[in-house]
């Protein structure tokens, strides 16, 4: 199935590992020009460049942190000088802060506030002048199932999800009218390397493979997602495919949210 992705250009936030980068390497697979930016340069361009030797194509990779205002824009700007335009913006950035009400603080949660809506807002109104001249402009919000499920061990993380999710639903139709659609997609437990904080936290004791084997059996498929399974509704949702869809919210979970 052809998705139209075909020098389609796009920027990643938080693409140097995790779902971020099998995301990347999920955009380019289907021909799209490409920017990813993190906060550690280093780990950032051995992603580009391991990007780019899988695919042939070129990948621009610029550090940021996007709670930074400056930054953000210094690298919206350098990708479309680069890549001649923005037609997709995905807001991949963000953590998992947990613990309960007395456990985080006000500048913990604060600060989770920051990496995850207001991060997400920056790069919009950064992004927003380039998608606009777009043909066929997307943005796509990676999200977290515990924005609907409520998690009460995640509580500032639920609670600033949640946030996100209300973000993702107002701006849909406040962008309509340019013709950009704008989705979430709320993920499950995922494979990645990002639960350090939360193993951490839940089982500091136990091994990586063991928590998958945990929280897989609170899941109904039986098993913990791979982070290219969330990347593939990405590009379904960047895609000329998903013409006609805005405003949503899509949990790929695999069957854990039990809420309607």
């Amino acid at each position: 199935m052809d998705l139209g992705l075909q020098n389609r250009r796009a920027i990643i936030t938080g693409g140097s590992k995790g779902i971020g980068k099998a995301i990347a390497f999920e955009l380019v697979t289907e021909g799209a020009d490409l920017a990813i930016c993190a906060r550690g340069d280093k780990a950032l361009q051995a992603t580009a460049q391991e990007i780019s030797e899988k695919s042939g194509r070129m990948v621009f990779a610029q550090a940021a942190d996007v709670t930074d205002d400056e930054q953000v824009s210094a690298f919206v700007t350098a990708t479309a000088e680069e890549l001649g335009g923005i037609d997709i913006l995905v807001n991949n950035a963000g953590s998992a802060l947990p613990g309960t009400f007395e456990e985080v603080d006000e500048e913990r949660w604060k600060a989770d506030l920051d990496v995850k809506l207001f991060a997400a807002m920056r790069c919009v109104r950064h992004a927003l002048p380039y998608l606009k001249e777009s043909n066929q402009a997307r943005i796509v919000n990676i999200n977290s199932i515990v924005g609907r499920q409520i998690a009460p061990e995640y509580i500032a993380n639920s609670t600033d999800r949640a946030a996100c999710l209300a973000f993702n639903k107002g701006l849909s139709d406040n962008l309509a009218k340019y013709g950009i659609l704008v989705n979430s997609i709320s993920p499950g437990n995922v494979k990645s390397n990002a639960w350090g904080s939360t193993l951490d936290y839940f089982a500091p004791d136990a091994e990586l493979e063991a928590y998958y084997k945990e929280v897989s059996e609170q899941t109904p498929l039986g098993r913990v997602a791979e982070a290219n399974e969330i990347a593939a509704v990405v590009a379904f949702l960047a895609s000329k495919r998903a013409s006609y869809i805005t405003g949503a919210s899509i949990d790929v979970d695999g069957g854990l949210v039990r809420c309607i």
